[in-house]
């Protein structure tokens, strides 16, 4: 990195920090710190629910997932604007009409306050692990460009988020949101444009489509109903509509995010906005990864990408070995320029070679076997060592072939996507500890001040916990899965304890509180035997919440006439 690149990164990030806690410092009463005194606009509510979906994990994982998987991933995102048409009829007029803080709130009035905290205590166990990765994610970027610890880098990182998050609430996310979005979109449409003029001269946007389509890198759609696959249109579909129902309906970062809008339509066109923009945001950023892919069809790419791994390895006795792989890698790319120019070349003349594109399969097989190859002797070298790379592909694109000032911006990209879903996590456990678990057990009568005192307190203390999380992580797979596994295992069984709230009013405290008890942990339990993928388990979840509860509620409603009759 140049002297430029760190002023930019400083300056971003320094000016959204201060920004966001001087613009918004000293909120008078809960309504103002928690909801922002219900002053947000829809297009801010709109921005606000999409930067803190937007992690440092979805500009930093997915364009390695496309670049290793192709374009398959979107799929993950089509349940999405059902779901939000869902929520703008049924949960939003609901909050607001009973001007709730939390979503959790609803659920005392409806059953009981045991049902209310243990979908509160839920939510704090995996939106506490959650934030802990969203911090964690940025941290591993500065930790391989600077060298330095991996867990002061998580320290610094939560610090920041600290300061403007524990400063100004709810307002302070929002306004922060904006200017992370602006930042953040910049950045990638920036990149994107740039990896074009990288291609080689002849080669157009058309022309790379039609390499990344001869490697596999664009089925979008997978029409198969094979539940091991853990992405399909019907996973997509029906698990990813369960998912963002969850999510977005019962996760208090979301559900704050739209209770602070000015009323209930400027909230449902805050959702319907991102709605409308997820899915094509998830596209372009998949793309980019393609396009990494097309790029290093003519240029060279590391055996491993991880920085971290390849220093042991250099230090081990493996080092020859892995050399030897490197040698056989230069081949291999050499063999990829030249069949990939051939390919363009017949593509100009309208004829399409199925020997040459059988070629490029046959070619990314062997490089594929390389990989893994160096990642066994990684594992010889280093037991611990984590040999999955994907999410270091677009930081070593970044680092080793942007110009000087863009790589400032886009690692300014990252982490501000970091601090905004940080922000919103740690700001929406907060209120939930407060207002769900200490407010509703608190002794004797406390006012407004003692209970923003209280918010900002909880606020700090997540941090503090969400810094430990992001010390402890180690990558699964890759970040973005690990973080959407997390939310799978949980949000399944707290949807279906709204879904019943809402549409099942003959369902009883009791019934619903057991019912979801013991959903949660059989849905823990096929997590573990690993019989279905991830994105089913919310349908899972929800579907067994329903019918366990149901079933209890007639066991309940039998007795109770029994004994009645006796």
């Amino acid at each position: 990195m140049q002297l430029i690149d760190w002023i930019i990164l400083s300056a971003t990030l320094l000016f959204i920090v201060a920004y966001g806690a001087i613009k918004t410092k000293g909120s008078k009463n809960v309504n103002e710190y928690i909801l922002g005194s219900n002053e947000t606009p829809w297009w801010t509510v709109g921005l606000s629910v999409m930067a803190t979906q937007a992690s440092a994990i979805t500009f930093l994982s997915t364009p390695g997932q496309a670049y290793h998987d192709g374009m398959g991933f979107v799929q993950f995102y089509f349940g999405m604007p059902l779901a939000m048409v869902v929520i703008c009829i049924t949960f939003i007029p609901i909050y607001h009409r009973l001007k709730v803080y939390t979503a959790y709130e609803y659920l005392e009035q409806r059953f009981d306050v045991k049902t209310r905290s243990l979908a509160a205590l839920i939510f704090l166990i995996q939106r506490g692990l959650g934030t802990g990765f969203t911090i964690y994610a940025p941290a591993i970027i500065l930790s391989s460009l600077l060298g330095w610890n991996l867990n002061l880098m998580n320290v610094v990182i939560g610090l920041m988020v600290i300061i403007y998050t524990v400063s100004g609430g709810t307002k302070a996310v929002n306004v922060t949101h904006k200017q992370q979005m602006f930042v953040i979109m910049t950045g990638m449409i920036i990149t994107f444009f740039i990896i074009l003029s990288y291609l080689p001269e002849g080669l157009n946007f058309n022309n790379a489509m039609h390499i990344a389509g001869a490697n596999e890198k664009l089925n979008i759609l997978d029409f198969s109903f094979d539940t091991d696959k853990r992405y399909t249109i019907w996973s997509g579909i029906a698990g990813g509509f369960f998912l963002m129902l969850a999510y977005f309906g019962t996760d208090q970062s979301q559900v704050q995010r739209y209770l602070s809008g000015k009323s209930i339509r400027e909230s449902q066109m805050g959702l319907i906005m991102n709605g409308l923009l997820k899915v094509p945001m998830q596209f372009f950023i998949l793309l980019i990864g393609v396009m990494v892919f097309v790029f290093f069809q003519f240029h060279p790419a590391p055996l491993h990408f991880n920085p971290n791994n390849t220093k042991i390895i250099n230090n081990s006795e493996y080092k020859s070995q892995f050399d030897g792989l490197e040698h056989q890698l230069m081949k291999v790319e050499e063999d990829k320029k030249e069949i990939s120019m051939l390919y363009v070349d017949q593509l100009s003349q309208d004829y399409d070679n199925i020997q040459l594109h059988n070629k490029m399969i046959a070619l990314n097989t062997r490089e594929k076997d390389l990989r893994d190859q160096a990642k066994l002797l990684i594992s010889k070298a280093d037991s611990k060592a984590e040999t999955n790379d994907k999410d270091y592909v677009f930081l070593y694109f970044i680092l080793n072939f942007l110009p000087k000032g863009l790589i400032g911006l886009l690692l300014a990209v990252i982490i501000s996507a970091a601090m905004s879903s940080s922000a919103s996590g740690l700001n929406a456990l907060a209120s939930t500890t407060t207002i769900d678990i200490y407010k509703r057990h608190v002794k004797g009568e406390k006012t407004d001040k003692h209970f923003v005192d209280a918010t900002q307190t909880f606020t700090l203390i997540w941090g503090v916990i969400a810094i430990l999380f992001a010390c402890v992580g180690t990558l699964f797979e890759n970040l973005i899965q690990m973080v959407n596994i997390i939310g799978s295992i949980f949000y399944g069984t707290v949807l279906g304890i709204f879904l019943v709230a809402f549409y099942i009013k003959y369902i009883k405290a009791q019934a619903i509180f057991w019912g979801a008890l013991v959903s949660q942990i059989a849905v823990i339990f096929v997590y573990k035997m690993d019989v279905v993928s991830y994105l089913w388990l919310n349908v899972i979840g929800a579907s067994l919440t329903i019918v366990l509860s149901s079933l209890l509620q007639l066991i309940i409603n039998m007795t109770k006439a029994e004994q009645q009759e006796v």
